[in-house]
C-alpha cells in the first residue's frame, strides 16, 4: 500500500485532478457518500437560499474535494518552489516576526479551501518551525504516509493526545503551533458554545487555553480559491498578550466569527461532509 502511496505522488497534477475528479464521481454519483449530511449542512446554514442553489454549493464542494485530494498527493511530491509558486501568503511577516521575538505564535485555521497545503506552504516559504495538530488515522500506513508527507518542509505534525506533552517540552523553543480549530468535541469535553452559521455549535477551548498558557499571540489564517490549484492565504493577527483572565473564550469566538465571514463568502469551499452538528446544546450550556 504505501508504495502506491508514494507512486501517485510522482504523478503529474493534470493526472491526479483526473483520479480526484473519478473519485468525486463515485462518491458523488454512485456511493452518495455523505451527501445527506452535506446537503442537510448546506440547506441549515442558508436557509434563505433556494434548494437549487443548496444543490449546487453541493456539487461544488464535491467538485473541490476531490480537488484537494489530488493536490494533497502531489505536494507530498513537489519540491518547495512548486508549492510556494501556487500559494500566496499573505502577512507572513507577523509569524516571522513574532517568532523572531521569542514568541510561539498560535495559528487557527479551518477545513477550508486546501487546508492541507497551508503547513507545506508556511514550512517552504516562512522558514519557522511549525507545530501542527492532528488526528493520526486508524491505518498506520496511512498515519505514516501523512506524517511523512506533512513534515517535508520543515512543520512537525503532533497527535492531539500528545500535544500537550510536546507543547510543554518545548515550551521554551520559539515556534509556531497550528491548529484546524473547527473539529467538534466530543460530547463529555470541556467546550465553547456560540452561534456558528445560525445554529448553536460547540468549539473546542484549546485555543483559548494555549493562548493564554504560553502567552501567544493568535493569528488567523484565512485561504482563497484564485484558481484551480492556487491559492492565496491571508494571516491576521485577531488576539495578543497580556490576556486577561483565564476561562474567557474571547479568542475562540474571534475566530468563529473570521470563519463564518469565510464560509458565507465561498460555501463550496468549506467542508461540509464532516459533523460540525452532532449533538444539540444543552438547556444549561
Amino acid at each position: 500500500m504505501r508504495w502506491m502511496l508514494d507512486a501517485l505522488t510522482r504523478l503529474p497534477l493534470s493526472v491526479l485532478y483526473a483520479i480526484g475528479g473519478a473519485v468525486r464521481f463515485a462518491a458523488f454519483h454512485v456511493v452518495r457518500w455523505r451527501r445527506g449530511v452535506a446537503l442537510a449542512n448546506i440547506a441549515a446554514a442558508f436557509p434563505a437560499r433556494s434548494a437549487a442553489e443548496h444543490c449546487a454549493i453541493l456539487r461544488a464542494s464535491y467538485r473541490n474535494l476531490g480537488d484537494v485530494l489530488a493536490e494533497t498527493v502531489w505536494a507530498y511530491g513537489a519540491g518547495a518552489a512548486q508549492l510556494s509558486g501556487r500559494v500566496a501568503i499573505e502577512g507572513g511577516d507577523l509569524i516571522v516576526d513574532a517568532v523572531a521575538r521569542g514568541q510561539s505564535p498560535l495559528l487557527l485555521a479551518g477545513h477550508f479551501c486546501n487546508w492541507e497545503w497551508l503547513l507545506l506552504a508556511a514550512g517552504a516559504t516562512l522558514k519557522v518551525p511549525i507545530d501542527a495538530v492532528y488526528k493520526p488515522p486508524r491505518q498506520r500506513v496511512f498515519d505514516d504516509f501523512l506524517r511523512d508527507g506533512r513534515s517535508r518542509f520543515g512543520g512537525t505534525p503532533v497527535a492531539y493526545k500528545s500535544f500537550v506533552v510536546e507543547m510543554m517540552r518545548r515550551r521554551g523553543e520559539p515556534r509556531c503551533y497550528a491548529m484546524v480549530a473547527d473539529q467538534t468535541p466530543i460530547a463529555q469535553d470541556d467546550k465553547y458554545w456560540t452561534s456558528f452559521m445560525g445554529r448553536d455549535t460547540a468549539f473546542y477551548v484549546g485555543a483559548d487555553t494555549i493562548a493564554r498558557m504560553l502567552k501567544s499571540p493568535v493569528m488567523f489564517v484565512g485561504m482563497r480559491r484564485i484558481a484551480r490549484g492556487r491559492y492565496r492565504v491571508a494571516i491576521t493577527r485577531i488576539a495578543s498578550p497580556p490576556y486577561a483572565k483565564a476561562g474567557a473564550h474571547d479568542i475562540v469566538e474571534a475566530y468563529v466569527r473570521l470563519l463564518e465571514s469565510e464560509i458565507r463568502e465561498s460555501p463550496a469551499d468549506w467542508l461540509w461532509i464532516h459533523r460540525k452538528w452532532k449533538y444539540p446544546k444543552p438547556m444549561y450550556a
